[in-house]
């Protein structure tokens, strides 16, 4: 587990240390289910549960425009608000890189954690010739027409832009000439795949499982910094030469307005949500990886990951 803790101090990361919050609100920016929902009533109930608050923490579900709705409302509404907590992912993220919340920004809040992440992926069909991230990138190096990619995202998402990451790193620029195609989720881009369609899919940990255990798929790396318990078997890019880290992270922002102090007590309070017992079952209930980062140094791993999603989205033509 990769655990940041330099912009706290140890003595902040002490489950008892930071301040009692009585009445703590989490907006979810969605309806209830699915990700950013899992992530505001899990995190809340287990803050109640450790004692990090001594009151339930009350879960508002605000959906509209993709995160877009809520991210408004804490700016221009609840913006020094010390009891708020928001959810937020790796979408927020490239929503925010790709200009999608209407000129809203990423230094409009500050992001104080993430702890559970679903693991980016590369996969290909079990009888690929490919045994290696290194033979997938040398074969796009070769002739970049050879490998086409099928992701659950649009082009330009997320997905899409794990890929580019990728080669980016591996030293290949002309990213533009890259074959991917966004498809209606993960489930359909491996049938690409197995299909033999493309050569290649790009998605999360939690929709390759079940094709793993079938035979169907070979992971050629994941996007972690460690290797993913449970999937000790799949290298990381990392471990390849490729230094590269997408995981669609469930994590935590707050209104730009509040103390440094309190920005902190919240990130020690996340920080003992990830370290409690409760979380692990949580996480490995819901398929998720440890993924740990707290604090002003989560905020400025954030900032570098917004300035490369806007770069290539850039490049690639889908933001001016």
């Amino acid at each position: 587990m990769t655990v940041t803790l330099r912009a706290l101090g140890l003595s902040a990361f002490m489950i008892g240390a930071a301040g009692v919050v009585s009445a703590a609100e989490c907006i979810a920016p969605a309806n209830p289910g699915g990700g950013w929902d899992f992530t505001c009533r899990q995190i809340g109930k287990i803050l109640y549960d450790i004692g990090q608050v001594d009151e339930p923490v009350q879960v508002t579900n605000m959906a509209g425009g993709g995160g877009g709705l809520a991210f408004a409302s804490v700016v221009n509404e609840r913006g020094d608000d010390p009891d708020l907590i928001v959810a937020a992912s790796q979408a927020t993220a490239t929503r925010l890189a790709q200009n999608a919340y209407g000129g809203a920004t990423a230094d409009q809040v500050r992001f104080v954690g993430a702890i559970g992440a679903d693991p980016g992926v590369i996969v290909v069909a079990a009888d690929s010739p490919l045994q290696s991230l290194g033979d997938m990138i040398d074969a796009i190096k070769a002739d970049p027409g050879s490998v086409a990619f099928a992701g659950g995202s649009a082009v330009g998402g997320f997905d899409h832009l794990k890929v580019l990451q990728v080669l980016k790193a591996a030293g290949f620029d002309d990213i533009t000439k890259v074959k991917y195609i966004g498809v209606d989720g993960g489930a359909d881009a491996i049938t690409q795949t197995i299909g033999g369609f493309t050569q290649g899919m790009t998605g999360d940990m939690s929709e390759i499982v079940g094709f793993l255990k079938s035979g169907e798929v070979r992971a050629l790396a994941v996007l972690t910094e460690e290797r993913v318990p449970g999937f000790d078997d799949i290298p990381t890019a990392v471990e390849q030469g490729i230094d590269v880290v997408a995981v669609n992270w469930r994590g935590l922002y707050v209104p730009k307005g509040i103390s440094d102090a309190r920005f902190e007590e919240w990130g020690a309070k996340l920080a003992a949500v990830a370290a409690s017992d409760e979380w692990k079952a949580a996480m490995e209930a819901n398929g998720l990886a440890p993924f740990t980062k707290v604090g002003g140094d989560f905020q400025s791993w954030v900032d570098g990951v917004i300035a490369s999603t806007e770069a290539l989205s850039r490049e690639i033509g889908v933001i001016q």
